[in-house]
């Protein structure tokens, strides 16, 4: 009896090392006198024991107000890097989103050696190591853009995990296949790539293309997918796809919670003025209660004639201005709102018009900035797929403080 009593008094010490004993155990002991020793033990509080932080090394500072631009793994690691670093230097910008995970669903990086994306890895930017220290010199704060479950790559690698249509794997328009969001493999893969960014240095992951895709609602019935852990649940289709985005948000949140960096995710705009988008899942206020930043997609090219406004990629004050005004009042609503931090138009969009298309430079650009800074958004995000932005933009016009 005595030779157990002390195994257990030894293990209860490698188990809770905090605990000081009064007394010592004696060999002789009887048990009821061992349980009343016990009574001394305190047990350990887990709940305020620190979570494990990773730390990438390196030192970046949280703006007063994120002001930046999209940036491709091909511009991240070729000579138009250079010239992107030099642009922000010389502004009020202050920040890049970098394609880590492309709209193919490529990397654009190759991994260590025996990473599981190993084959899914473009040598785009070569040096990601020099990249980001480049960008810790120049004080630039850096956004690693993870496209989900717009994924040809995956879909094709993987067909199980997409949509598929006849026995195929199926394609929208344009060639682009998505995997599943009921599919938590693909959650687990996405993340995982997520964490890479982190551990790369990056202080923000945003999460783009978290949806189905578009116009699904009317492909439901034709499309063949596993709706996994979801297909037992007893909501309807509209629901699921909801409960699916939502959740996948919610879980990335979770997993990047060690890497001490923020999660944002790129949403429709149009998603703030609906209950919820039913086709591609998306419900604003549900996915924005699960990130620190969220980010609407703005561009007045992209709005039909909403608000009154009859060609709004002609009027990007007015549009931008009207959009504010109905994310300020969703947003507000929320216990605790994220960031908002939209994308904003540097681009044209000449399949809007028969004729001559509406051209967007200094005054568009500064017009979306100005009804933002006006609405009280201060934070803000320049699209332009091939990286080529206007210059001589005031991109703190109309902010006060």
């Amino acid at each position: 009896m005595g030779k157990k009593l002390l195994t257990m008094t030894a293990m209860m010490t490698l188990l809770l090392p905090n605990v000081v004993a009064t007394n010592t155990v004696a060999a002789e002991e009887t048990v009821s006198s061992h349980k009343e020793r016990q009574t001394s033990i305190k047990p350990l509080e887990i709940e305020n024991m620190k979570r494990f932080t990773y730390d990438s090394g390196y030192n970046f500072e949280y703006p007063e107000a994120v002001r930046g631009l999209y940036v491709t793994g091909n511009s991240a690691g070729g000579s138009r890097f250079e010239s992107l670093v030099d642009m922000i230097d010389s502004t009020e910008l202050n920040a890049m989103v970098i394609d880590v995970k492309e709209d193919n669903g490529n990397l654009t990086f190759q991994p260590e050696e025996g990473s599981p994306y190993e084959d899914i890895a473009k040598n785009f930017i070569d040096d990601p190591e020099q990249m980001m220290k480049t960008l810790e010199e120049k004080g630039i704060y850096p956004i690693a853009r993870v496209v989900v479950f717009k994924d040809s790559v995956l879909a094709k690698k993987r067909p199980d995990l997409s949509f598929q249509e006849n026995g195929q794997v199926w394609e929208n328009g344009k060639g682009e296949a998505f995997v599943s969001p009921f599919q938590k493999e693909v959650w687990e893969y996405n993340v995982g790539i997520a964490k890479m960014a982190a551990e790369m240095g990056f202080q923000e992951i945003q999460f783009d293309y978290v949806r189905f895709p578009e116009g699904f609602e009317t492909r439901d019935d034709e499309l063949e997918y596993s709706m996994g852990d979801y297909a037992d649940s007893d909501m309807n289709n509209i629901k699921k796809r909801v409960q699916a985005v939502t959740d996948f948000v919610a879980y990335a949140k979770d997993e990047m919670s060690s890497y001490d960096v923020d999660v944002s995710v790129d949403i429709f705009g149009y998603a703030a003025t609906i209950e919820e988008a039913p086709g591609i899942g998306q419900n604003f206020s549900k996915i924005s209660s699960n990130v620190d930043v969220i980010s609407s997609m703005i561009y007045p090219s992209h709005w039909s004639s909403y608000f009154g406004i009859e060609v709004p990629d002609k009027e990007p004050y007015k549009l931008v201005k009207e959009y504010a005004k109905v994310e300020n009042e969703v947003l507000g609503a929320l216990e605790n709102p994220p960031v908002s931090r939209p994308w904003i138009q540097d681009f044209e969009a000449p399949w809007l018009y028969s004729g001559p298309t509406k051209q967007y430079g200094k005054a568009e650009v500064e017009a979306q900035i100005k009804a933002l800074h006006e609405s009280g958004i201060n934070e803000f995000l320049l699209w332009n797929s091939g990286n080529s932005y206007t210059e001589n933009v005031d991109f703190t016009i109309g902010y006060e403080g």
